[in-house]
């Protein structure tokens, strides 16, 4: 399993907090990631709310790290789709996105994500679809 994508240099810039693997009965949680992010004043659109992208990019990296984890040493992979719907708006406090790998096979995978505020509420949901590439 790769950790390689829990370090990307955009979740440094924006300030994405990516949550350690599980561990489950001595084996690693691959497939999943759980990515925090703490919201205010800086991530807001012109209405005086969380910025969509900023929520988009908080999906998109829980999703690719989740999908990296299901990655051997040798395959990259590429984001092919996504989709965001936006449930509930959010003025400010923790975002947590929880994604994971529903189907992996050869060279598709698709991959679901549920982005939560502090309560527990759900703000938006998304998935993608993902490629596999050969590293190099």
């Amino acid at each position: 399993m790769s950790e390689r994508f829990s370090e990307a240099p955009i979740s440094r810039l924006v300030g994405f907090q990516v949550r350690p693997s599980e561990i489950e009965n001595g084996a690693p949680d691959a497939g999943q990631a759980i990515v925090d992010i703490d919201c205010g004043p800086q991530h807001h659109n012109p209405m005086g709310r969380v910025h969509g992208g900023l929520v988009s990019a908080l999906a998109d990296a829980a999703m690719g790290i989740a999908f990296g984890r299901t990655l051997l040493a040798s395959e990259d992979f590429s984001t092919i789709e996504m989709k965001v719907n936006f449930i509930r708006p959010i003025r400010e406090g923790r975002l947590s996105a929880s994604a994971e790998v529903i189907q992996r096979g050869l060279r598709i995978g698709f991959v679901e994500c549920q982005i939560k505020d502090q309560r527990g509420k759900l703000v938006a949901t998304a998935s993608s679809t993902c490629t596999v590439l050969s590293a190099g």
